[in-house]
């Protein structure tokens, strides 16, 4: 069984997080929501941007140490703010997402946290990527002034609504939540699965 780690953080955005944990949770794929501590606080209840509070399944140490030596398939970091900049603020996340793109896992992530996060690790340099728009003009706010070099020889896309470059998938926003979550169902569970889902479930 395939097996993606969520992280979440208080100010996520609840659709981006909760579509790909309910479409790879149908796709039969073990889906765990791990909540990153935030000032040194970790709660297993996490508040999102809106105000939907969502319980984690384990905490960010535990869930390291339960996964030691046996990586999962794939992490996501759901976008919101400031959900992505509690992510992008915890240096053990960032050392858990480096761990996982040089083991060839995919890392994906949407809206906000392809700038806010995966920026600030250094995978996106020489990726295709996009972002929630205008996010992509704020790198510098976010990782500092050598911005520039963290994402060398990068191409960003704004106008589509995820891109897959390698193990790297970033997505657009809120809106675009099914299509970012049914390219995760396909990477892990192949076409055939992808199709069933989208099929069962009423996709347009």
């Amino acid at each position: 069984m395939k097996h993606v780690a969520v992280l979440l953080a208080p100010g996520f955005e609840e659709i981006e997080a909760l579509s790909p944990v309910d479409y790879l949770r149908r796709a039969g794929v073990s889906v765990t929501l791990v909540s990153i501590p935030v000032k040194g606080k970790c709660d297993t209840l996490v508040e999102g941007a809106h105000g939907i509070a969502v319980r984690s399944d384990t905490s960010f140490d535990a869930y390291v140490d339960l996964v030691a030596g046996c990586l999962p398939d794939a992490v996501f970091i759901p976008g919101g703010m400031p959900g992505a900049a509690n992510i992008g603020d915890c240096n053990q996340a960032l050392d858990f997402i480096k761990q996982m793109c040089n083991a060839k896992k995919i890392v994906s992530a949407i809206c906000a946290a392809p700038v806010v996060v995966l920026a600030k690790t250094g995978i996106l340099a020489g990726k295709n990527w996009t972002s929630y728009p205008g996010m992509e003009q704020e790198l510098n706010e976010y990782v500092g002034d050598d911005y520039q070099t963290v994402i060398q020889g990068s191409t960003y896309h704004k106008d589509k609504p995820f891109i897959t470059d390698g193990t790297i998938v970033t997505g657009r926003g809120p809106g675009c939540a099914e299509q970012f979550a049914m390219e995760l169902v396909r990477l892990l569970c192949g076409e055939s699965v992808a199709k069933k889902i989208h099929d069962g479930s009423v996709q347009r």
